[in-house]
């Protein structure tokens, strides 16, 4: 490990870190984030394109397969990540407590995404899926404490506009790396790529940043006591966790049936091949990246001086206007302008949710709680693609082919209303704490 990288462990009243971190080391620590999410982007519409238009499944019954192949894996990362983040809260190692962890995931990662990559039945993507979520939340899930570990409350606006960003760059490498290798006919191709991605940005991070808080005590402790903590009852007392978790989950619901579904939408709406979808899809992915790159940071800032849930609040609105606009689209460039405001409401979201989270977990406690916190991350795809693969297939079969996946997008819209409303209990850190952030990042 580098030296040079190593910070001043002084933290303030509530264990938040006091030192402020260099550029680069938020850069490095946000960089993760494009490995993880290019691998989450890259595998979501390699299965799209395999269910689509591999012939293994028949058109009315793409929903159902989608559900089967992410069930298994969604079940995985929600017993995972909060149980290996509360796990990595003790661990001791010279590289500190997070690392080891991150540096065992990604290895396995690549293990799994080959199998994913050369599986041709539901049963085998099934089954890789699954295992690929095991082996990513053993990453994911101290990652995400390491981030509060490192980072003092001033440079939180900061930080989640670079958390935010590079999970917009890591859905462009992912998605185009999959459209691709889609036009090229070669999907595997796509998650080779991404592989690379996610251990070049683990290297970076593992080798170039301080080590983080010191681990808590186990105070004679078994490791099964640790796990069984990860889920005591305890943290039911953080309402305002709680209540921004399940708001959490239905935004990104939301969003969820619009990127598991966009495959089905354009074969089925508008009558594309898989080389027609990917030429579209990548169209509709710039505009989402385009947007989100405009809006994220300003959130970020904005965040800082009105506050966190004035801006979710607007992103809830500006993404459910978004998905309405895709479901109704009559033609593409209709479609396409729904795209742009999506994209908008996700770059606000991205940079904006996560800052919220921060501000309002028990620092010492940070794996534990950003991993249950991603818990809605994960359920998300499940849900989205259960609840909106079954409106798709069932009102296919009563109106017909094309006005499922049009249902299914009404239903997202439905989903941010209720992310909105899940909102409001959510109580936010005295105002004070963002003016000293606000102050710092116009220094």
């Amino acid at each position: 490990m580098s030296h040079a990288a190593t910070i001043e462990d002084v933290r303030d009243a509530d264990g938040r870190p006091t030192a402020h971190l260099p550029f680069s080391h938020l850069a490095r620590l946000s960089a993760y984030w494009l490995g993880l999410t290019s691998v989450d982007a890259a595998v979501s519409l390699f299965v799209q394109y395999r269910v689509n238009f591999g012939g293994i499944v028949d058109t009315g019954e793409v929903g159902r397969a989608l559900f089967l192949i992410g069930m298994g894996g969604v079940i995985v990362a929600v017993l995972i990540q909060p149980t290996v983040g509360a796990i990595s809260d003790y661990t001791v190692s010279r590289w500190g407590r997070r690392k080891p962890w991150i540096v065992i995931g990604t290895l396995l990662d690549f293990v799994f995404l080959l199998g994913i990559a050369y599986s041709n039945t539901i049963l085998a993507l099934a089954a890789f899926v699954a295992l690929l979520a095991f082996s990513t939340n053993i990453a994911r899930g101290p990652f995400q404490g390491y981030v509060p570990d490192l980072v003092p409350a001033p440079q939180v606006g900061t930080a989640s506009a670079l958390v935010g960003l590079m999970q917009i760059l890591g859905n462009v490498t992912g998605f185009m790396a999959a459209n691709a290798a889609a036009a090229l006919n070669n999907l595997p191709l796509a998650l080779l790529a991404v592989a690379i991605v996610e251990f070049v940005t683990m290297v970076s991070v593992v080798w170039r940043v301080g080590n983080g808080a010191p681990p808590k005590p186990r105070a004679g402790r078994s490791w099964l006591s640790i796990t069984r903590e990860a889920w005591g009852t305890d943290i039911l007392q953080e309402r305002s966790f709680i209540w921004l978790v399940a708001s959490r989950l239905f935004f990104l619901m939301g969003g969820g049936i619009l990127f598991n579904l966009v495959i089905a939408y354009l074969k089925q709406v508008f009558g594309m091949d898989q080389g027609e979808a990917a030429e579209v899809n990548t169209v509709l992915l710039i505009v989402v990246v385009v947007a989100n790159v405009i809006a994220v940071i300003p959130a970020a800032r904005l965040s800082d001086r009105i506050g966190r849930k004035p801006v979710i609040y607007a992103s809830c609105l500006i993404g459910g206007i978004g998905i309405g606009i895709a479901a109704l689209a009559p033609i593409v460039p209709v479609a396409i302008v729904g795209a742009g405001l999506f994209g908008v409401s996700a770059g606000m979201f991205l940079s904006v949710d996560w800052a919220l989270m921060t501000d309002i977990i028990p620092k010492a406690s940070a794996g534990r709680f950003m991993g249950i916190s991603n818990v809605a991350t994960g359920s998300s795809t499940l849900l989205a693609v259960a609840s909106g693969g079954i409106v798709l297939d069932l009102v296919n079969a009563v109106a017909g082919v094309g006005a499922g996946p049009r249902a299914a997008f009404l239903l997202g819209l439905a989903y941010y209303v209720v992310a909105a409303i899940l909102l409001r209990p959510v109580k936010e850190p005295p105002a004070s704490a963002r003016g000293q952030a606000a102050e710092a990042t116009t220094a």
